[in-house]
């Protein structure tokens, strides 16, 4: 290979790598978005419904003695949902985690092949050029 070849395969393989970490931001967006949407509305009614029932308990609370067998049920509705708040949230945040973990680890995958065929190239320019000085 010349030099100008070497050179130019170098390039080429830079552009891959731009675009391996284009298209991994890209997913890693993509895959943010996708988990916000899907796990947004269930968050937001699951915390308007704990929001609104915390706001009845506290009502029982004030009328106990009129609301005692209420104030039971609304409670165990309120630590139900407040479970299901943070078990949802934990799902959310799990997933995420691992979709961007799993896109990073491709992106790895990708580039780092890339990079030992870059340094190997680099190694065949320097013996090129090297090869040309001791000729000078």
């Amino acid at each position: 290979m010349s030099e100008t070849e070497i050179r130019s395969e170098i390039s080429e393989k830079e552009d891959q790598i731009t675009k391996i970490e284009e298209e991994a931001a890209k997913k890693e967006s993509s895959a943010e978005r996708e988990i916000e949407r899907e796990y947004t509305s269930k968050i937001n009614d699951v915390e308007t419904n704990l929001n609104d029932e915390q706001s009845k308990l506290e009502e029982a609370t004030v009328k106990a003695a009129e609301w005692t067998a209420k104030r039971k049920d609304l409670t165990k509705i309120v630590k139900a949902l407040s479970k299901e708040h943070k078990i949802l949230i934990k799902d959310k945040n799990k997933k995420l985690k691992d979709k961007i973990n799993q896109i990073e680890k491709d992106k790895k995958d990708k580039i780092k092949p890339l990079n030992s065929e870059i340094k190997a190239l680099r190694k065949q320019l320097a013996a090129i050029e090297k090869a040309a000085e001791d000729q000078d």
